[in-house]
């Protein structure tokens, strides 16, 4: 069995709420995103990230707006709409519920 192929799910499995929680936090360009996600330990590539973001826009949980920028072309700003408030909440219930039943697992590794 392959650790790193395990790892990687792991991180893929959360990779969605982790966007949405940096997003949630006020409008985000996603090269903070990616730079928030390394702070975390979380590595993401640009390749990974836009697509979700396009998904999450398509799927009416995220909103944009360009912005013009003094060093190049406009900047594509991401925000969560109403949906996507929503949607997160229901996410973040699910995360609670998980981590904690984990954590119970993994704490009480007594034999049986």
């Amino acid at each position: 069995m392959n650790i790193d192929n395990t790892q990687s799910q792991m991180r893929k499995g959360v990779l969605e709420f982790c966007i949405l929680s940096v997003i949630k936090q006020g409008e985000a360009y996603p090269s903070d995103i990616i730079e928030k996600m390394k702070e975390a330990k979380l590595d993401i590539l640009e390749g990974t990230l836009y697509p979700l973001l396009t998904r999450l826009k398509n799927a009416e949980l995220l909103t944009y707006r360009w912005v013009e920028s003094s060093s190049g072309p406009p900047r594509k700003y991401f925000s969560m709409t109403d949906k996507g408030e929503t949607f997160y909440k229901e996410l973040e219930s699910t995360w609670n519920e998980l981590a904690n039943a984990v954590h119970q697992l993994t704490q009480n590794s007594t034999p049986l």
